[in-house]
């Protein structure tokens, strides 16, 4: 794959029109805009920096790289996904981060994305999880992403995915949502440099978020899953 069929693939998979089914999750976010902890860009941007620190950089990352690394050894995958699952303490979190990657998943299998089929029958048989942040690098390196490519597409669609539910949310308009995204470039630059955490270090601190998470399960109206 040359630079630029590189760069393409990286722009068709983080493009709104590839069919991920993000778009159906906050992961906290609606709860902490009903408690009027999120109300404007600004807030939105803190909350968004503490993800990317404190979740995506430090967790996610970790199991984004190990997936990517053993991409075509489902066994390996299926125990890395496992260690996912146990380490996500939030059951919602936990059961949103499965039904994202599970999604993106059955997707890689109609596109016949490498491994992506056979993993599929391995969660349909009860014997995998479909952990995101896995799923994401498995199915990455399938398509011929390198991982530094993998981690750059997976911050984009933490960040845009947050920019798009503050919009459905009303928390922002369509033109701070750019602002947001543009102005988060250099953290995701910077925490994309740094070597992935090897996954005995993968450790998340967001407790508010996962709070927030936990009583949205129980809110009387709900936008989104989690």
């Amino acid at each position: 794959m040359t630079a630029r069929s590189q760069l393409f693939t990286l722009l068709q998979h983080a493009d709104s029109l590839f069919p991920s089914g993000l778009t159906s999750f906050s992961w906290g976010l609606e709860q902490l805009f009903e408690e009027g902890r999120v109300p404007d860009a600004a807030a939105l941007k803190r909350f968004v920096e503490a993800q990317l620190r404190l979740r995506w950089a430090s967790f996610d990352r970790a199991f984004l790289s190990a997936g990517h690394a053993a991409a075509g050894n489902v066994d390996i995958i299926a125990r890395i996904d496992d260690l996912c699952a146990v380490s996500i303490p939030a059951k919602e979190l936990r059961e949103g981060s499965s039904r994202a990657g599970q999604a993106l998943l059955a997707i890689h299998a109609k596109l016949g994305t490498d491994g992506a089929a056979e993993y599929r029958t391995r969660i349909a048989r009860g014997a995998a999880e479909g952990q995101l942040p896995v799923i994401q690098g498995m199915v990455w390196r399938g398509i011929g992403l390198s991982e530094p490519d993998a981690a750059v597409l997976s911050a984009y669609g933490l960040v845009a995915g947050f920019a798009a539910a503050a919009i459905r949310l009303g928390v922002i308009g369509h033109v701070d949502s750019q602002r947001t995204i543009g102005a988060l470039a250099d953290l995701v630059e910077e925490l994309g440099l740094r070597p992935a955490p090897k996954l005995e270090d993968a450790a998340t601190f967001t407790p508010a978020t996962d709070i927030a998470a936990m009583r949205h399960e129980i809110a009387e109206h709900r936008l989104f899953a989690n």
